[in-house]
């Protein structure tokens, strides 16, 4: 059934870098698919972009031959994303697609792509190219799933095809997803930043062919990129994730490693000489863990100064947040201080009398902990108050900002009031 008329309209953005054998076919094949993608896709108008990313073959002229098509032309080499930027910001559509010039992507697809956008209200539709009917090798294939799998893992949401080459955005979801990178991990950087601040992305399957002529991809360096691209969008809106996610770890492992020797004293009232070596070890872990754990609670504060995050934070790192801070804070460092203290109490005792210690190993290191977390507990609550001040001086800046507008704008209508 045809998707109703509406005022939206589909820019479609093609980026092509020496792409001579296959540009001309691709362009055909998005004029052919437009009376489809303007009637199933309900929208108005379909707008052809090309850009030429520093081509030096005939990739633009060929573009040029085309009379209904758009086309920019780089001089020099400024990256696929950059390509599809441009091309966006010299376009006119509502909704903002593109499509790889290698011939792999059936524009065909768009027409669906905006119907979900329209009617589901989608800030991002995508195509998934790991379909029964893919045709991607099998290495592309495994490392696409592997950073669907670690995305999907770090922010709660899953797609299956993080760098899928042919899209469909909302123009108003831009100001959520910029800055993107000019290179070839734009399309995972987006739907990184896309799943991590909350906007909706629906995916649907297509066929995905063998490209024409030879890929620029290189897998393990354009690998590289795609995850510092997932870890950069994780450190810029959900930060706390990654601290956590280790939290949870170190304490697997401090309760693995600690569960014999508590066992052995519970029944015996003693510990064995050789069980130092996991005590320290559990010393390290608990210490790893307790930092980890203040890092969570300072960088979801800290994230509050950076890009406005759209999706409430999780119940376990707002809860962090509200109960390590202001006296609260202390409290727990002035318990820790107490409770080490206590632990080596009669160790000191017996130093000062004596000159001599002969306090238990374990007591010194459970009581060394206590005093180090103490330590930490008490830098942590000086960083969060300095973040509070930049906090409040950064509201009042802007207050003062917004009145002194407010001002201008005053006057300027009265001057304009006694002018007439």
């Amino acid at each position: 059934m045809p998707a109703e008329p509406s005022s939206d309209s589909l820019t479609i953005v093609i980026p092509a870098l020496n792409e001579e054998d296959a540009i001309g076919q691709t362009i055909t094949r998005c004029l052919e698919a437009r009376p489809q993608i303007e009637r199933r896709g309900g929208v108005s108008d379909v707008e052809i972009v090309v850009v030429s990313d520093g081509s030096t073959d005939r990739t633009a002229e060929i573009a040029q031959g085309f009379d209904e098509v758009k086309v920019i032309v780089f001089e020099r080499n400024r990256g696929y994303g950059a390509a599809i930027k441009e091309g966006w910001r010299q376009g006119s559509g509502s909704l903002l697609g593109f499509i790889d010039a290698d011939g792999t992507c059936d524009p065909n697809y768009f027409a669906e792509m905006c119907r979900r956008a329209r009617e589901e209200g989608a800030d991002i539709v995508l195509g998934s190219r790991l379909g029964p009917e893919s045709r991607m090798p099998a290495i592309r294939r495994l490392g696409n799933r592997i950073y669907a799998l670690l995305l999907g893992f770090l922010c709660g949401f899953q797609v299956t095809d993080t760098a899928s080459g042919m899209r469909v955005v909302r123009r108003g979801a831009l100001r959520h997803l910029y800055p993107l990178p000019d290179g070839l991990h734009f399309t995972p950087s987006m739907s990184a930043r896309a799943l991590l601040n909350g906007l909706r992305v629906i995916e649907i399957p297509m066929r995905y062919e063998e490209r024409i002529g030879r890929s620029k991809l290189s897998v393990f360096r354009d690998g590289i990129r795609f995850l510092k691209t997932i870890i950069s969008g994780v450190l810029c809106y959900r930060p706390e994730k990654i601290f956590l996610s280790f939290v949870a770890l170190c304490l697997l492992g401090l309760v693995v490693l600690a569960a014999f020797p508590t066992e052995f004293y519970w029944h015996n009232r003693r510990l064995e000489e050789w069980m130092i070596y996991r005590f320290v070890v559990c010393h390290f872990l608990g210490s790893c863990a307790l930092l980890l754990v203040l890092a969570a609670a300072l960088a979801n504060r800290m994230a509050n100064l950076g890009p406005r995050r759209r999706q409430a934070v999780p119940f376990l790192a707002h809860f962090l947040a509200a109960i390590l801070q202001g006296w609260t804070i202390f409290a727990i460092a002035l318990g820790l201080v107490a409770l080490g203290l206590g632990l080596l109490w009669p160790g000191i005792v017996e130093y000062l009398r004596t000159g001599h210690i002969t306090l238990h190993w374990s007591r010194l290191l459970a009581g060394a902990f206590a005093l180090f977390s103490a330590f930490q507990t008490i830098v942590f609550a000086i960083l969060i108050k300095t973040i509070s001040i930049w906090t409040e001086h950064r509201e009042f800046l802007t207050r003062a900002d917004e009145d002194a507008e407010a001002r201008a704008a005053a006057l300027d209508r009265i001057g304009s009031g006694l002018g007439t």
